[in-house]
């Protein structure tokens, strides 16, 4: 009997770990990088040939639109309040944010920057009115904006309170996940590159991961409380490596630990299920881990940018190039 009740035990461990990549739709042709996933029903993309898509049905159907007269633009993230309301920001310059409040039918320009080298990179928001975008250095000082009317309207820092970094160090565009809310007031955000550093308030943290090339560092952070903080990254130009593509701390920065099973690849995107339960994606792959990512475990070897969590449900969708998934526990 006890033989038995073992075999049953183990049988429904292996079952609870089951996690499977379910995919919804491939029929597009678009490059996704940046996701809002309000519920577990409402869900918004943004990518590459200037194309949003719109789930109202938890990802059964897409409907995916073209935003008129940016049909060539980047759209690297998106943060969608309903399932009508969403803001978009477009890299490269002219740097773009825009708003819609009718299911993207139409489209509002908020903001607007036509200084060369302008890149806008990522966008948070706290609640449904203050937020914050980041964008690659100008002159050596990362560019910061923020909105307090719902992105309504958005205004730069002043330029004495913009970071200070070092030649060769920027922000990957890469999944909308380089500056995440950190409490109630502030964010985070990280960089790579030639130097790939953790920013927490006025601290530069050098983070212990691979780093000191264009391709290389940080790309995603995830914090689920003040304390316990994850980073993914790598080196996208050898995106099966596992060296030094993964790092987490539980004090905030003063000290670093180093997974024992890292994830299996560079990892453009991290993001929290549970305290303790995580998935990672990127290029060359799909990792989980049950343990607050001390171990990884590769469930896909499918490449995707971008996976989220619904902010109020508990689905956890992917997405990448031309195609959209969900995570099947």
């Amino acid at each position: 009997m006890k033989q038995l009740l073992a075999f049953v035990f183990s049988i429904m461990i292996l079952h609870t770990n089951a996690q499977t990549i379910q995919m919804l739709d491939t029929g597009f042709n678009s490059s996704i990088r940046g996701m809002s996933v309000v519920n577990d029903k409402v869900v918004w993309f943004s990518g590459s040939n200037g194309t949003v898509g719109r789930s109202l049905n938890g990802g059964d159907s897409i409907q995916w639109m073209k935003v008129t007269g940016l049909e060539k633009r980047d759209f690297r993230d998106i943060e969608a309040f309903d399932a009508n309301t969403a803001i978009i920001i477009a890299i490269d310059t002219p740097a773009l944010i825009l708003k819609t409040m009718d299911g993207g039918t139409t489209w509002r320009i908020v903001y607007e920057d036509k200084r060369p080298g302008m890149f806008l990179d990522a966008m948070e928001f706290w609640n449904i009115n203050s937020g914050i975008v980041v964008g690659d250095p100008i002159d050596g000082k990362v560019f910061i904006a923020r909105t307090f009317d719902g992105g309504n309207t958005w205004r730069g820092l002043p330029e004495a309170y913009y970071p200070v970094v070092e030649k060769g160090e920027a922000m990957f565009a890469a999944s909308g996940t380089n500056v995440t809310k950190f409490n109630k007031q502030e964010a985070v955000f990280v960089t790579g590159g030639k130097l790939s550093r953790l920013f927490v308030r006025d601290e530069k943290i050098v983070l212990p991961i691979v780093q000191g090339e264009d391709f290389t560092g940080a790309n995603s952070i995830a914090v689920y409380d003040e304390k316990n903080i994850i980073v993914v990254g790598g080196d996208f130009s050898k995106d099966t490596s596992r060296y030094k593509n993964c790092v987490l701390t539980k004090d905030k920065g003063k000290t670093f630990i180093v997974p024992q099973t890292p994830p299996f690849g560079y990892r453009s995107c991290v993001t929290n299920i549970s305290k303790k339960q995580l998935i990672t994606c990127g290029t060359s792959g799909v990792d989980v881990s049950e343990d607050g990512g001390l171990n990884w475990r590769n469930i896909s070897s499918a490449g995707f940018h971008v996976v989220q969590k619904a902010k109020k449900g508990k689905t956890v969708f992917l997405a990448g190039r031309n195609k959209v998934a969900r995570l099947v526990w």
